[in-house]
């Protein structure tokens, strides 16, 4: 018996350390053949699990990550990453019950209270997302990414004064937090206040020279150049 489960131990420490180094095909296997001496041992399907998600196949990685859960009820990592793995295949309607179960094992887990609100922002339950995201603010003032989602779905509703209040209050918790200067800068555009919104701009620009976002914040600001010098080119013509 000892001998069993020195050899599962030494495949799970092998698989543990192929999958650190990235290999996860070889850990793959090394996790199988523990799994093959203990079928009880929840960390087993879960770090086999973890590598099939690494591999981008889902299906496996939710089976496997489902067989952890069911072998430990109250395995918090096992319920949030397949919470993970269903959104990543496209289902945000199936990542809710597992987030709800890891929010019930972990209540005070901030990640798994955001991704409940972002799997039903993506299963278009908005207004449930809306209070997800307001009641972390609640809860965790300091969580920034609260702020941040709640802010994106109100500017894609069209809201974009309530958006910008949201922003507003992120920057207190975090002046330096670049992505709120671009929401305001868009919030601002929209509203019509365009002297606001380039200096919303500018300060991205400033804190993010160089980033994903910084060729479309450089095109909003040209636009609003181009816009202004036309209004003033009409002006100057209509006297």
């Amino acid at each position: 018996m000892s001998s069993n489960i020195n050899l599962q131990n030494n495949f799970y420490e092998k698989a543990n350390a192929l999958r650190l180094d990235s290999l996860y095909r070889e850990a793959v296997a090394m996790y199988l053949n523990a799994i093959l001496i203990d079928r009880n041992n929840a960390n087993s399907y879960f770090e086999l699990g973890m590598c099939y998600k690494n591999l981008k196949e889902y299906d496996k990685a939710i089976k496997y990550l489902e067989l952890a859960g069911n072998l430990k009820k109250d395995y918090f990592d096992a319920f949030y990453e397949l919470g993970i793995c269903h959104q990543l295949q496209g289902i945000p309607c199936g990542a809710i019950k597992n987030f709800i179960k890891a929010i019930q094992i972990n209540p005070e887990n901030t990640e798994a209270i955001l991704q409940l609100g972002i799997s039903h922002e993506l299963c278009e339950e908005d207004e449930i997302a809306l209070m997800v995201y307001q009641k972390l603010i609640e809860n965790s003032p300091e969580f920034t990414k609260a702020y941040e989602h709640k802010s994106s779905l109100l500017m894609k509703k069209g809201n974009y004064e309530a958006a910008s209040k949201i922003l507003h209050k992120l920057l207190k918790i975090d002046d330096t937090y670049a992505t709120a200067y671009a929401g305001l800068g868009v919030c601002f555009e929209k509203l019509g206040e365009t002297a606001k919104a380039t200096r919303y701009y500018r300060k991205f620009l400033t804190l993010q020279p160089i980033s994903e976002q910084t060729n479309f914040i450089k095109s909003r600001l040209e636009k609003i150049k181009t816009r202004h010098m036309a209004k003033c080119h009409n002006y100057i013509k209509s006297i």
